[in-house]
């Protein structure tokens, strides 16, 4: 029977890559506007060299960005990136179509729910605050939480710690298959792939379950604890 879903955060639950991508927009106009003397796509390039280097969640990526330029950082420009990445962000934070419903739905069957997320505590809480998610489930495991990145077992097994379930209880969804699928397998866990939310052009994910749209997750529920006495 299936007690709790385990969700990934950044492309299961939000749209991560587009937020990111219309917040770096807003930003490089912005430094160029401050004063940013270099072409929009010389930035972007700079910009995606510096994440792909330090990672997708690196805070300091344009004081980085600008060091890289001047020597040192023009608070000016800074400011005026900061400031037009986050009011870009923000507009851009939205849960994929039915991700609230389904939510409500598998908390009414009784359900446990869960976030684990490869991303710092911080950023993690701020996008599930911002989304009025944080009050939904049942524990948010992040990386600050075990030091340990997906596939890697310590996130999956500290959720499942956490919501006193075991491993066959559970249901993993997430975007990435070498990360969310494998990981949660390699412990026990069904998996659902999120289709919707794959950047990679995953050809086979080795799920349990694909999903196109998060509301089939109530249809896997079902089946899955069809003619289970509770």
């Amino acid at each position: 029977m299936i007690k709790a879903v385990v969700f990934d955060l950044d492309n299961t639950l939000v749209d991560f890559m587009a937020m990111k991508g219309k917040a770096i927009d807003a930003a490089v106009h912005a430094m160029i506007d401050a004063g940013l003397n270099l072409s929009e796509t010389d930035i972007k390039q700079r910009i995606d060299a510096i994440y792909k280097e330090r990672g997708i969640e690196f805070q300091n990526v344009f004081d980085q960005l600008l060091y890289d330029v001047f020597n040192k950082v023009d608070y000016k420009i800074l400011s005026a990136g900061i400031i037009a990445y986050r009011r870009a962000r923000e507009a851009a934070l939205v849960p994929y179509p039915h991700v609230y419903m389904t939510l409500m739905e598998l908390l009414k069957k009784g359900l446990l729910l869960a976030v684990v997320s490869d991303a710092p505590a911080r950023e993690a809480w701020l996008r599930l605050c911002y989304l009025n998610f944080h009050h939904i489930f049942h524990t948010v495991v992040t990386f600050d939480d075990t030091g340990e990145r997906k596939p890697n077992p310590g996130p999956f097994r500290k959720t499942l710690e956490l919501l006193n379930v075991r491993a066959e209880e559970a249901l993993m969804v997430g975007d990435w298959a070498e990360r969310d699928i494998v990981g949660a397998a390699n412990i026990g866990m069904k998996t659902v792939f999120a289709r919707y939310g794959d950047t990679f052009g995953t050809i086979e994910p080795h799920a349990d379950y694909e999903i196109n749209d998060i509301k089939e997750l109530i249809q896997i529920i079902e089946k899955e604890n069809a003619g289970v006495l509770v």
